[in-house]
């Protein structure tokens, strides 16, 4: 893979912004494929470990929460880490945490073995996410929202390839062909290398180009911590909301319509597709019409649908469990961006926070659900989270940035 460093774009006023470089965002996009692929197989694989280790829900939830919390309480500190000093080659060293915990899950023979193995995973997550997602803006050039959108929908086509690689080798051939994924990872690991390299020799330039073509908000610190606040209940709205499908959707499908495990595996899989699929359209659209308009949109517009869903037929559970991902998903590439322009010399710090608070969100809410599930039942579940998207009326309350390139 050879990437060629972009020659700038001359504006007037002696400004110039780095174009954006399309190789990079494939290639890191590629990656974050590789990597929730990776990601996507533990809570796929749950029906069988909960067999294998004769599992409880509550069990099954803290298999999430060991790997959400692991992937999440890293995050905002990596950032800050690299934000003042770069690491170009964190992205491949972390995913040899992932190849050791993935390696280790094919053959661990203890529940507490399982739990081990899934927070090496996490701890390469909490590498790969925040200077994954640096990359990504530092590719960008005038296109954020694009960026993003690019970067998250390779980890949303992994998310929804995983389930079905668990569903056609993994549950037939049994859990130790988990470790022939060992190749994605070092396939990942020699990507995110050539990547390391391009980091390497464009951070300087770019991060100084960057910094002069951002017009600044000027929000007081009491709005921009407001907006913050805001933004995280979003967060938590929309990955309580997730988890809730990712976690527990199979068990429901099967639990409430009699489906066999595989054809539980689909049903995710529709839910998982419709969500890369959204993810595209997300951020270019903020680009254009603003960002808070596009959250307002994904969050709260989803709420009709999951509203519904408790209540649906197998059929029109695959139509909503469609719309609800197609929409959901376009929420987090605008409201990561949107949050790295009210502190833009924090990219780092802020792409961690809010990957690890969306981690954190998912992995609490997966023990919590599990939980209900077990003192009420798995349909119960869905009726709760049905109520999460109606948090998105606190969009309201956010500031119309006018922030863009010159």
């Amino acid at each position: 893979m050879k990437i060629q460093e972009a020659k700038p774009i001359q504006f007037s006023g002696n400004i110039d912004i780095q174009p954006t470089v399309f190789p990079i965002l494939f290639a890191i996009s590629f990656s974050h494929l590789l990597n929730d692929t990776i990601q996507s197989i533990i809570p796929s694989i749950y029906p069988q470990l909960k067999e294998s280790f004769s599992l409880n829900f509550v069990q099954v939830g803290l298999i999430t929460l060991t790997f959400q919390m692991a992937a999440s309480l890293l995050q905002p500190l990596v950032g800050m880490y690299t934000d003042k000093k770069p690491q170009p080659f964190s992205l491949a060293i972390g995913m040899t945490f992932t190849l050791t915990g993935l390696v280790m899950l094919a053959y661990v023979t203890s529940f507490s073995g399982v739990l081990i193995s899934v927070g090496l995973i996490g701890v390469g997550s909490s590498v790969f996410h925040p200077e994954a997602s640096k990359v990504a803006y530092m590719a960008a050039g005038p296109r954020r929202g694009l960026a993003q959108s690019i970067f998250q929908v390779g980890g949303n086509a992994g998310s929804a390839i995983g389930p079905l690689l668990a569903a056609f080798i993994i549950l037939p051939l049994g859990r130790h062909s988990i470790s022939w994924f060992s190749i994605i990872a070092l396939l990942a690991i020699f990507v995110l290398w050539r990547v390391g390299i391009w980091y390497s020799a464009s951070y300087l330039q770019i991060n100084r180009r960057t910094k002069r073509a951002i017009i600044p908000h000027h929000l007081p610190k009491s709005k921009i911590v407001l907006s913050i606040i805001i933004l995280l209940l979003l967060i938590f709205s929309k990955f309580f909301y997730m988890t809730g499908i990712s976690s527990y959707f199979t068990f429901y499908v099967m639990d409430r319509f009699g489906v066999s495990v595989q054809q539980s595996q689909l049903y995710l899989f529709i839910f998982l597709a419709a969500v890369a699929i959204g993810t595209v359209a997300g951020g270019p659209i903020g680009d254009r019409i603003g960002r808070k308009y596009v959250i307002w949109v994904s969050i709260l517009g989803v709420a009709p649908f999951s509203l519904v869903l408790p209540y649906a037929s197998l059929l029109w559970t695959g139509i909503l469990i469609f719309i609800i991902g197609l929409i959901l998903a376009s929420a987090f590439s605008s409201i990561l961006v949107y949050a790295q322009e009210l502190l833009p010399g924090k990219i780092g710090m802020v792409s961690g926070l809010f990957f690890g608070f969306a981690f954190g969100m998912g992995g609490i809410g997966s023990a919590l659900l599990g939980k209900l599930a077990d003192i009420t039942s798995i349909e119960y579940v869905y009726k709760v989270c049905s109520f999460l998207p109606l948090i998105g009326l606190f969009t309201g309350f956010l500031p119309n940035l006018k922030q863009q390139e010159v």
